[in-house]
């Protein structure tokens, strides 16, 4: 760790040329009158109206630092944070009860925690809220709207009850047989009916002959008088319940037993066909309608047309007294609402539901072949040198009225510039070593493709012999051009305090692997010398690695001005590549224990090629060590259904909502009407995510745990008309937790940034579709069921349960039947997409280990992570040696002091290139006039270090590797020899602070 400690920064600068190593070497050419000069490569950032990002008023980015001192009194009022906001008020009024003090007493102490704290259980009500109206529309809203009450009809299947002309009663079976074992028996031909008021009035007309209708034991003269018999009416369940003896009949039931409706009542012609026979009386209208109405169920209008029935009321109301059976089951006006909402809502879930899964197997069947397909014929955007226009050119020699020999598109080709970013923390050396090869061996042209690996910190790894900077030198060839070991260098780190300054060592060598030799970019963030002693120097977090290379190429390509540590990797990587930054397009992100297939990059630049519109995409992630666990068991079919069901549904809309950290690419820049616009590298982007000033639990679940996620909604939120898509032909094998504790630490990182990130993606308006088929209601559905998954697996096992015991009493609900069923098809739907796909049939197996976790993912892991809303550690998930509990805790982006932003310069790239220019000419000068001075000290003059170093540059010592003719920018002797170099020397350098 000790050789990567920065010395203290000198008050003059010294450039590395000691020993004879010239650190910047630049051709020999004959220097001509030309003036140093360079254009920002994009000029027209392709910009849309955003929607604000949450709670932001106190954001602030590296990319708004300004070089030089800032106080005190300066660092407390930029930004300050408004305390009478509606969500600050909101979360103290819902914590009012548990004040400052008291949170003292539990060890949540400052100002921060304590609004998190809050701010967290808010959150939590929130949720609870949600859970709530979850569970009571699923269990108390039917009951509520549609009571078992006093006045609800007897079933017709209750136990122990016997049917006697539409009215239940308790059998007796003291009166016989026929009254054992009876459940809804219809008696009625065993007694005498009582007389019809209605039909008294037709005894005078022959006309309606089914008002004298006698039953058999009428006719036999042995019918049982009702009244005495000592049947009593059901007025009571077994359960207790009151009901009315009127019997109700459903219209299946109606069916089965070949009644018919008129109005509400049910009636059984049965009597009437067995007296009269199935032959119809011969000029009898009635019998003619009452033959007709037989033969249909639901007889009320039929019998409202025919004038024997209209005309006369009597007749129509002694054919409904005389023949009645009961009543139909009709439900009430809440139950009638009650069961609508339930289907609406089942309706939309199923239909979302359904669409996902038509949408990506279309997807997997029509779609993903053809992303990938190899270009037939392509117009390469990749030089901007090749443009007609001024403004287009990348290094530009103004005045020039010379045509530059420069690399055109076919130059290019369909092998665009990528850089393939690895950022390691604190990984071993066997999944070091694994990503590296594996991105070496990819089927893609090595001087086409520049590793960019970025060590967080000066970090060792539990259990790892050596440091992960040791670590990776020692499988890297470095380049003796700059040494083997370069000098730190500032930037502006993503930090809060005196954190904000960083300092970092790059190293340029090449990666060797089965006969490929990737050219290799290092860079180790060391730190300032006042942190050497802490137990992570130089550690800022992933997010902070990935800013080094996205604010890099924001400088590069808009020529804005850059840190120190921008303008070393610009030589660097100009020497390593034989061409300028700018000429890279395309940046794939992998983690440090990832594993890429060889087909992958090729596949990924494939769909780059195939359609312009596309600024990120990602491939399918799958698990390496399947069955090192249960607990790798159990996340192999959540890894697969996340890809080919989610991303497969969003890829057809070109709106992926998260592209993994671990295996994503991104588009630098692209080509829109002749002109190149930063799409990764869009100052709107990367100053939203350079954000340091991070003090509301939202921002820090966003830039903290979830900065993966984050980046992605940033991409869908500045580029509302380009797309994120999903790649399933380029595979990638990570290693994922084996252990419970690691993988509830991940979880709850994933589970609380998927919230916040859908919390914003929810308020950007200008997401494809409209109203319910859109992506927006998409976001919103996935947002709430993410916050209701523990109720949902409560409510299924609640549901399932009674069910049960409901089928077992013949006593189901169809309503509860209904949520049943759209919880169950939410459940196992996701194997159809397996079925489907026709692909790893072996995944039905991991479904089954999947369905039977499902406690685990929708319960455990979810209650745990909102309860942990207000921690921003990694957990368990990264450990180092040496880091103690708070350290781990607090993590990188620890307050300390304050920062002073004379420390890193921000210059433009002539200026840092005419002041080192002129360094060495002042250099070969003073090693004219004294050819014999000694190498200085390291505490002697700068201009001692330049003479030393031009000395070697005379005698030979040093060839600098040839470059394309645009690249070389030289300035004139009359610049070189200027009276006021010294001056331009220090502003030009001023904050630059080298260190041996």
């Amino acid at each position: 760790m000790s050789s990567y400690a920065p010395t203290p920064p000198t008050d003059t600068v010294r450039l590395d040329v000691s020993e004879g190593i010239d650190p910047y070497p630049f051709p020999r050419r004959t220097m001509t009158r030309r003036t140093l000069g360079r254009k920002g490569t994009l000029v027209r950032p392709e910009r849309y109206v955003n929607s604000p990002l949450l709670r932001t008023q106190t954001m602030r980015s590296t990319r708004r630092m300004l070089a030089g001192p800032a106080g005190p009194e300066a660092s407390a009022n930029i930004f300050a944070k408004s305390e009478f906001d509606t969500w600050t008020i909101f979360s103290k009024m819902v914590t009012c009860c548990f004040p400052a003090f008291c949170l003292n007493c539990c060890n949540i102490k400052g100002a921060g925690p304590q609004q998190a704290w809050r701010e967290k259980v808010a959150l939590c009500w929130i949720i609870v809220i949600l859970c709530a109206f979850v569970v009571f529309f699923i269990v108390a809203l039917n009951p509520l709207l549609c009571p078992t009450n006093t006045g609800a009809p007897v079933p017709i299947d209750a136990a122990g009850g016997v049917i006697v002309f539409g009215t239940m009663y308790r059998a007796n079976p003291a009166l016989g047989p026929e009254f054992t074992n009876t459940r809804g028996s219809d008696l009625s031909d065993l007694f005498e009916q009582p007389p019809v008021a209605a039909c008294q009035q037709l005894l005078n007309s022959t006309k309606y002959q089914f008002a004298f209708v006698q039953s058999p034991c009428q006719q036999a003269g042995n019918c049982r008088q009702l009244a005495g018999s000592g049947l009593k009416p059901f007025d009571r369940l077994d359960g207790g319940e009151s009901v009315d003896p009127l019997v109700a009949y459903t219209w299946d039931e109606i069916e089965a037993r070949g009644y018919v409706v008129v109005k509400d009542s049910v009636l059984n012609l049965k009597p009437y066909f067995d007296h009269f026979g199935r032959q119809p009386l011969p000029n009898d209208p009635v019998d003619a309608a009452l033959r007709k109405i037989s033969k249909r169920r639901e007889a009320t209008r039929v019998l409202n047309n025919r004038p024997e029935f209209a005309m006369n009321r009597e007749a129509f109301d002694c054919l409904v007294d005389k023949y009645v059976a009961g009543q139909i089951a009709a439900q009430d006006a809440s139950c009638i609402i009650s069961y609508l909402f339930s289907i609406i809502v089942a309706v939309i879930v199923l239909g979302v539901l359904l669409s996902r899964f038509v949408m990506a197997v279309i997807f997997d069947w029509f779609i993903s072949h053809r992303l990938a397909r190899t270009p037939n014929q392509f117009e390469s955007p990749a030089s901007v040198g090749y443009a007609k226009r001024s403004n287009d050119t990348e290094l530009t020699y103004i005045n020039d009225r010379k045509k530059m020999d420069i690399m055109n598109p076919n130059d290019i080709g369909l092998d665009l510039y990528t850089v393939l970013l690895v950022t390691c923390y604190s990984e071993g050396e066997a999944s070091l070593r694994t990503t590296m090869e594996s991105m070496a061996a990819t089927d893609y042209t090595d001087s086409r493709k520049l590793l960019f690996i970025i060590a967080d910190g000066l970090i060792t790894g539990k259990g790892n012999p050596k440091s992960t900077p040791d670590l990776l030198l020692d499988m890297i060839e470095i380049d003796q051009t700059f040494g083997d070991n370069p000098k730190p260098y500032s930037y502006i780190a993503v930090a809060s305090g005196s954190k904000q300054h960083n300092m970092a060592r790059v190293y340029v060598g090449h990666f060797s692997h089965a006969g490929h030799r990737v050219p290799t970019i290092l860079v180790i963030k060391c730190g300032t010398p006042e942190e050497a002693s802490e137990a992570k120097p130089g550690n800022r977090g992933k997010r902070d690695s990935q800013l080094i290379l996205m604010n890099f190429f924001t400088r590069v390509l808009l020529n804005d001005r850059m840190t120190p540590l921008d303008f070393d990797l610009f030589r660097k990587v100009h020497h390593l590549m034989d061409v300028t930054p700018d000429f890279f397009e395309i940046v794939l992100m992998v983690d440090a224990d990832t594993k890429v297939a060889p087909n992958s990059l090729r596949l990924m630049i494939n769909a780059m090629h195939n359609d312009q519109l596309i600024m990120g995409l990602c491939g399918e992630t799958r698990i390496a060590n399947k069955t090192q666990s249960w607990v790798t068991m159990i996340q192999v079919f959540e890894y697969y259904i996340s890809h080919h069901l989610g991303k497969a549904f969003e890829s057809v809309f070109g709106g992926v909502t998260c592209l993994p950290g671990c295996f994503c690419m991104y588009r630098i820049k692209a080509r829109k009407d002749r002109e190149w616009v930063p799409i990764l590298a869009n100052p709107d982007i990367v100053e939203t995510y350079s954000t340091n000033e991070v003090d509301t639990l939202h921002q820090k679940n966003l830039l903290l745990l979830g900065e993966d996620r984050f980046l992605t909604t940033l991409m869908l939120r500045t580029f509302t008309n380009r797309k994120m898509v999903f790649i399933p032909r380029a595979v990638c094998k990570t290693v994922v937790p084996d252990d419970f504790a690691t993988l509830l630490s991940q979880r709850r990182r994933w589970i609380n940034s998927t919230i916040h990130n859908l919390m914003e993606l929810v308020l950007v308006n200008n997401l494809c579709g409209t109203f319910c088929f859109s992506m927006q209601f998409i976001v919103l559905l996935d947002l709430i069921s993410t916050a209701v998954l523990p109720a949902s697996i409560l409510t299924t096992i609640y549901l399932i349960i009674s069910a049960i015991i409901a089928n077992v009493n013949k006593d189901a609900d169809p309503g509860q039947w209904l949520n049943i069923g759209t919880l169950l098809f939410v459940i196992f739907f996701p194997s159809l997409i397996v079925v489907l796909s026709f692909r790893r049939w072996q995944y039905i197996m991991w479904m089954g280990v999947y369905i039977l976790a499902l406690p685990i993912w929708n319960f455990v892991l979810p209650v745990y992570a909102f309860w942990h809303f207000d921690d921003f550690s990694w957990g368990a998930t990264r450990q180092v040696t040496g880091a103690s509990g708070a350290s781990e805790k607090n993590g990188h982006g620890d307050e300390g002091g304050i920062f002073d932003g004379s420390k890193v310069s921000l210059k433009r790239w002539e200026e840092y290139e005419r002041a080192w220019r002129r360094n060495v000419a002042k250099g070969k000068q003073m090693a004219e006039y004294h050819p014999r001075t000694p190498s200085p000290s390291p505490t002697e003059s700068s201009h001692a270090d330049l003479l030393a170093g031009q000395t070697y540059y005379a005698e030979g010592r040093y060839s600098p590797p040839s470059r394309p003719q645009q690249l070389v920018h030289q300035i004139s002797n009359s610049e070189v020899s200027s009276s006021d170099g010294g001056s331009m020397y220090h502003d030009s350098y001023q904050g630059l602070n080298p260190v041996k």
